[in-house]
């Protein structure tokens, strides 16, 4: 009867009566039918529609559809049709996803995603970004439970690191010590312990890269002093120098995961007295202020200074010059940030808590000791606050129902990938596990499944986005009103109440995340302004705010700034970061740096840091702030310049369209109260 058809692509291929039969059979037997030749029957009707309605013209694939559909209906095999409209609804979605897959790989053959702020743009980088689009795909449409899969798409989670989804874990904070104690095994060969400063960063730098090829996140090193101390003993400051300057060196030029990035590495010191120890730290930090080769900033490692009543903070502190050089060298490099031991979640763990640049950190565990080493976060998922704002129409009833259930589905879904992260082998992580770095992975065969170990780390929600959602429910933020302040932290309290009782249920780390807004604030509210259009002050910019931040283009002072977002910290056990804005480096003010630190610690943050243009003209070498397209002295428009973002450092060429908007947006606090 039918020669041709048309398929979706505009290709005519011959026409097949049977595929019809054969798909209303396959709908059929979904739903226990087991009868053919009522499909062939069945397909007769279509074909007798299809001849009335396209009589001598083509048709397409999508009219024979939606034939076959009413013909189910209207023959009265209901539950035939819902079966066949669903098998329909997953095939669209296979095809949009293989669409959607060939234009990323499109774009990035062009340029490497700038979602992730420090990946390159090498051949190497670009084929695993490519591997990248086209797991995500697989996991969206094969493995993820669909009512997850379609709230990621949708917009109203995200979760993080979808192209690694079955494949590894996110972060760690690494048992520094032991590998330089026993030597380790990269996979070639064993690596006897060092002797000198030297070599023990050499070993140091080739650790975390080893590490986090095995890994989808960043790598820390929780005591750096005291772990590097032994190396360092009878040496001179000059040789420790050296070998400190070697590290950041290598940190900012050897590359992990295929080549695509140098390591995401954190260092933590600050609160070990011993001459030793104060001597690693020490030279290190002069080493970052020192800088790279020209005088470049140096982008990694995130260093961590960790702030101690008794130790460092106050003059007569054994460290108190180690904390006066580390204000020394934030003033310039943005670098080290600060992390308070004696706030009000530090202080009961002592000297256990160390952090990840980004913000991350892990403390309490429900399955073995409560330390740092040895543990990270597996894996986390981010709430879009705004968007349920905007439906709960200031409703906050409403409001709270449906963050409710989010974070239920946020919970489940996050069980879900922990347990196929447990059914892992040591040697999918050849490293970190087969190393024995993760806590309770020393005993276990490389056949063996890693759920014995990762039972010790964390499994976070996020959020994003409270400055917008305030703003939805109630027409303003919470630097603008403190009745606004009070709701944000209830909101903030009411989730981490939440997580707190999923730690019960599961018996595993749920922990809440003030979520590092790097790709996410952009691509959340391009979905939501697509949905809802332009509401003033919630979808009219091209981000979100980050996590509980005030929002970055708010005038407000500093100690206000840190006064309003100090007490959020305490509820994001997973992690936590705030920074005040300032219009240059204050190299000459480092008594007005070490104030805001001071208050930051006073308002209980947990981990925070001062932000400021750092501009370096690659020609001439000027280091400064260079508003101008052009160096001032030597006229180059090869300024590279260097930012905060999420907590890492990175130079601005590699933000994406969001955070290049919200850098825009940025105001630089008033000093002060």
């Amino acid at each position: 009867m039918f020669k041709k058809i048309l398929k979706r692509d505009g290709r005519e291929v011959p026409f097949d009566e049977a595929k019809i039969t054969d798909a209303i059979f396959k709908a059929a037997r979904a739903v226990g039918g087991e009868d053919r030749q009522t499909a062939m029957e069945l397909t007769i009707e279509v074909l007798k529609l299809l001849k009335k309605n396209y009589n001598g013209q083509v048709f397409g694939v999508e009219d024979v559809q939606d034939i076959v559909e009413m013909v189910l209906i209207e023959a009265g095999y209901a539950r035939t049709a819902k079966a066949y409209i669903l098998y329909r609804d997953k095939r669209t979605r296979l095809r949009e996803a293989k669409g959607e897959l060939m234009d990323a790989v499109a774009e990035i053959l062009e340029e490497t995603s700038r979602e992730n702020a420090n990946i390159g743009n090498s051949p190497s980088s670009k084929m695993l970004q490519i591997a990248s689009a086209a797991s995500k795909q697989y996991y969206l449409s094969r493995l993820i439970p669909e009512e997850m899969s379609l709230a990621h798409s949708r917009g109203d989670i995200h979760i993080h690191d979808l192209d690694f989804y079955g494949k590894t874990l996110n972060c760690l904070e690494i048992p520094l010590d032991r590998l330089l104690q026993e030597g380790f095994n990269t996979g070639h060969g064993y690596i006897r312990p060092p002797k000198r400063p030297t070599s023990a960063t050499a070993l140091a730098a080739i650790i975390l890269q080893s590490s986090q090829n095995d890994m989808f996140g960043g790598q820390s090193f929780p005591f750096f002093d005291r772990e590097m101390a032994p190396f360092v003993e009878n040496v001179d400051e000059n040789e420790v120098f050296q070998s400190m300057e070697a590290l950041v060196y290598n940190l900012n030029s050897m590359h992990s995961r295929a080549g695509s990035q140098v390591p995401f590495s954190s260092i933590n010191l600050g609160t070990e007295t011993d001459e030793a120890s104060r001597k690693v730290t020490r030279n290190l930090l002069l080493a970052f202020e020192a800088g790279l080769g020209n005088g470049e900033n140096p982008i990694f490692p995130n260093i961590i200074f960790r702030v101690r009543e008794g130790v460092n903070l106050n003059p007569g502190d054994p460290n108190h010059d180690l904390f006066k050089l580390a204000i020394r060298v934030a003033s310039k490099r943005l670098n080290p940030t600060f992390g308070f031991m004696d706030s009000s979640f530090n202080d009961p763990y002592g000297n256990q808590v160390a952090y990840m640049g980004c913000r991350s950190r892990v403390m309490a565990n429900r399955r073995g000791p409560e330390v740092t080493p040895g543990r990270g976060n597996l894996a986390f998922t981010t709430i879009n606050l705004p968007r349920l704002a905007v439906r709960a129409e200031r409703n906050l009833d409403q409001f709270y129902r449906r963050l409710s259930a989010i974070l239920e589905l946020c919970i489940r879904q996050l069980y879900h990938r922990f347990k196929v992260q447990a059914a892992l082998k040591v040697k999918d992580i050849p490293f970190v596990m087969g190393q024995g770095l993760y806590l309770g992975s020393s005993m276990l065969k490389p056949s063996d499944p890693i759920e014995e170990a990762i039972v010790h780390g964390t499994l976070s929600v996020g959020f994003i986005g409270l400055a917008e959602a305030l703003t939805a429910l109630t027409g303003r933020h919470h630097g603008e009103d403190e009745e606004c302040q009070a709701l944000g932290q209830e909101i903030v309290a009411f989730m981490r109440r939440k997580i707190d009782e999923a730690c019960e249920e599961y018996d595993l780390n749920y922990t809440l995340l003030a979520t590092p807004a790097e790709g996410l604030s952009g691509r959340f509210v391009r979905l939501d302004r697509k949905e809802f259009g332009l509401i003033p002050g919630v979808t009219t910019n091209d981000y979100y705010t980050n996590s509980f931040h005030i929002p970055v283009s708010f005038p407000i002072s500093t100690f206000d700034k840190i006064r309003l977002e100090g007490p959020y910290h305490k509820y994001c056990n997973a992690g936590h970061i705030s920074y005040v804005e300032m219009a240059s480096p204050p190299v000459h003010n480092p008594e007005a740096v070490e104030a805001v630190i001071r208050h930051m610690r006073d308002c209980d943050m947990g981990y925070a840091a001062v932000n400021f243009p750092v501009d370096f003209c690659i020609n001439c070498n000027l280091l400064g702030v260079i508003n101008e397209d052009n160096c001032p002295r030597c006229g180059s428009a090869a300024i590279r310049r260097v930012r905060r973002i999420t907590g890492y450092l990175s130079t601005v060429d590699r933000f994406n369209d969001g955070k290049v908007s919200e850098l825009k947006d940025r105001v630089a606090h008033k000093l002060g109260k």
